[in-house]
């Protein structure tokens, strides 16, 4: 039900997607996705997977770091989403836009597959880096998701987890509360004419996890190493966790 739910949603919003998350972010989502792949010390012999990938901006931005990639899969559950991340990467390909640096064969590297985070049609030690920006929150089973992308990960491999989040500074605060409740759904209802989704999307972030208890369930799922940064004043937080290296000493 909750996956249905959260499917047809994204599918109805997708033409205005863009959009409404540089509007109502205020370009600070384009900025945090960069902090995101940054963090990750990507080379271009990763392999890396990128969940709920949408209209495909992190994979954008992996790609205009290095368009020499060795490999980048998007994946996907809304159809719509995964529509629109194919257009703008045949756009990228073909160079009918302002970014220049793209190698003219970048549609070998790149893949698109509808799937959801909870049952990812991977073998295990597959990726190198997996990323998931502003979709972790929208899957209320994390703990299983976060076991699915452990095991995907090669050794050593990485997760980037880019998440909203809500500010600690109680005055900051009632600004943001009253903006996402009550100014943020009327911006996303009247040009995108989903109301539904834009009042979800504040409940959905003001009832994810604390970062300490997120962390926690990174740790669960088996991943070491695990730190967080907080982003614009507390309004968005990058996880990263890694998977262990398998122990090579001999026992004796």
């Amino acid at each position: 039900m909750e996956l249905d739910f959260i499917k047809e949603m994204f599918n109805a919003i997708a033409p205005r997607y863009d959009f409404l998350n540089r509007l109502l972010s205020l370009r600070q989502d384009v900025y945090w996705r960069r902090v995101m792949i940054s963090a990750l010390n990507l080379t271009n012999q990763d392999i890396i997977l990128d969940v709920a990938c949408g209209t495909g901006d992190v994979m954008i931005e992996i790609i205009d770091r290095n368009p020499n990639q060795k490999q980048v899969i998007g994946v996907d559950f809304a159809p719509e989403m995964l529509k629109l991340a194919s257009n703008k990467l045949t756009q990228k390909n073909t160079g009918r836009n302002t970014h220049q640096s793209i190698h003219r064969n970048i549609h070998k590297s790149i893949q698109l597959i509808a799937g959801n985070g909870l049952h990812l049609p991977f073998s295990s030690n597959t990726f190198d880096a997996i990323t998931i920006a502003f979709g972790i929150r929208n899957i209320m089973d994390r703990e299983s998701a976060l076991t699915c992308f452990f095991n995907c990960l090669k050794p050593g491999g990485a997760l980037a987890v880019l998440e909203l989040a809500t500010p600690k500074n109680k005055f900051f605060l009632s600004l943001y509360l009253f903006y996402f409740k009550r100014i943020l759904p009327l911006i996303g209802s009247f040009f995108s004419k989903q109301i539904n989704a834009y009042t979800y999307l504040p409940e959905s972030v003001i009832n994810f996890p604390a970062a300490d208890e997120f962390a926690a369930i990174m740790k669960q799922a088996g991943f070491t190493g695990i730190k967080w940064q907080s982003l614009t004043m507390g309004i968005a937080t990058l996880f990263i966790g890694y998977k262990p290296r398998k122990n090579t000493l001999k026992k004796t």
